[in-house]
């Protein structure tokens, strides 16, 4: 099973009050994505819209309206862009705007989206390498607060964190002796 990261830009902040997705994007490698602008689904007429969101994802109202798809068709294209993949996200509020953006396009919500901390705890790598890779990809200048370039750093920050998981598993069998290289061979 490949992985999908996954990312949503929303009406507002959960702390200032009821919020929608107006922007979800994903990303397989970390160098192409896919995003789409949602329209406002009328069920969310009276949800929290902030000017303090508006600023850091720089999406208007109006924006929407004008250029974002109905919640029926991103539903139907996400649902078939993410196939039979492992969807991750880097906060599990994405979560809640699938939910969202599925119930109301009055679909069923194809995935579970998985959260990186998750994945972290099952690596196994300590905090100094994690941290380390986030620095590297940081360094890589993607923009951010927007659901596409967002998907893209998670997706490269997951193919950074596999290259430390197979360097560390290649040096873990460097340093196994044969006779124990065998002994677990035959279990």
């Amino acid at each position: 099973m490949y992985m999908i990261a996954i990312d949503f830009e929303a009406s507002c902040l959960p702390q200032h009050g009821r919020s929608y997705p107006i922007e979800v994007g994903i990303s397989v490698d970390g160098l192409t994505s896919r995003s789409w602008l949602i329209r406002p689904h009328v069920s969310w007429a009276d949800w929290t819209w902030t000017e303090e969101a508006e600023r850091l994802h720089r999406l208007s109202q109006v924006r929407l309206w004008r250029d974002g798809l109905p919640v029926e068709r991103v539903a139907a294209e996400l649902a078939e862009a993410l196939g039979g993949a492992q969807v991750i996200a880097d906060n599990l509020i994405d979560a809640y705007w699938l939910e969202t953006l599925y119930e109301a396009a009055a679909q069923p919500c194809p995935v579970e989206i998985q959260c990186i901390g998750e994945i972290l705890r099952e690596s196994g790598l300590k905090s100094d390498v994690i941290f380390a890779a986030q620095t590297r990809i940081d360094a890589l200048g993607f923009g951010r607060h927007r659901a596409g370039e967002d998907a893209r750093w998670l997706a490269a920050l997951l193919m950074e964190l596999e290259k430390q998981m197979q360097a560390r598993d290649r040096s873990l069998l460097r340093a196994t002796r044969p006779t124990e290289l065998l002994a677990y061979a035959n279990t």
